[in-house]
């Protein structure tokens, strides 16, 4: 199987796959939409429709719909695709209704996964304390993960431009063990944080070589 397809049986013993198609920057969009292979929703139902729509942010994807007959790619909001059976190509892509979309789709539309949310943990010069303020933030990410009952937390580290290049990767790395082994402590699974580290590679603010910014001292936690 190719990276970013999904086989899908429609419970008729018919496979289509739906495929996510990279962006210039060379990322895979399947985080930024949300498809439905959906059965017997709509009427004429013996067909099953792939709808695109967007995601909480706006941003619409593409992806590409295909079974053994063809293939056929769509990439506009609320665009749809029919398939009626494995031996019949998807149909050409027409645009449905907004709000029709909405309707129909209510339940499955409800448990569409909100958006992730992110945070930023500002540290001490050439350190991997905390300042105060980011220390009051600490709470606010353990609620957030709990009330989600989130699974997939991402911690990643960063240092200012001040000092030896390697040196600020290995500090960064630090910073976000740091911050991990801060909300283990206060209950989180381990098996749930993911670290990375970009030293200085990744400055929120850009500045010369050689500078000390508080506002690049910092670890990003975004929980999904």
């Amino acid at each position: 199987m190719t990276p970013g397809t999904t086989p899908t049986h429609d419970g008729k013993g018919q496979m289509v796959t739906l495929s996510g198609m990279n962006d210039s920057m060379g990322k895979n969009r399947f985080a930024l939409f949300l498809f439905f292979l959906l059965m017997g929703f709509v009427s004429c139902s013996s067909k099953n429709i792939v709808v695109l729509v967007p995601d909480a942010d706006g941003t619409v994807g593409r992806i590409v719909v295909s079974n053994r007959a063809g293939s056929v790619e769509i990439s506009s909001p609320y665009q749809a695709t029919r398939i009626k059976d494995e031996s019949s190509i998807p149909g050409h892509p027409e645009t449905m209704d907004q709000e029709n979309v909405k309707a129909a789709f209510s339940e499955v539309l409800a448990v569409h996964p909100s958006p992730p949310v992110h945070f930023i943990l500002y540290f001490e010069n050439v350190s991997t304390a905390l300042n105060a303020d980011s220390l009051k933030v600490l709470p606010q990410i353990v609620d957030t993960i709990n009330a989600r009952n989130s699974v997939d937390i991402s911690i990643v580290g960063h240092a200012d431009t001040a000092g030896d290049k390697n040196f600020n990767l290995r500090l960064s790395t630090r910073r976000a063990e740091a911050v991990s082994n801060l909300l283990i402590e206060k209950g989180i699974k381990k098996e749930c944080l993911e670290i990375s580290s970009h030293g200085e590679e990744n400055p929120l603010i850009q500045t010369d070589d050689n500078v000390s910014e508080a506002r690049n001292r910092r670890v990003e936690v975004v929980v999904r």
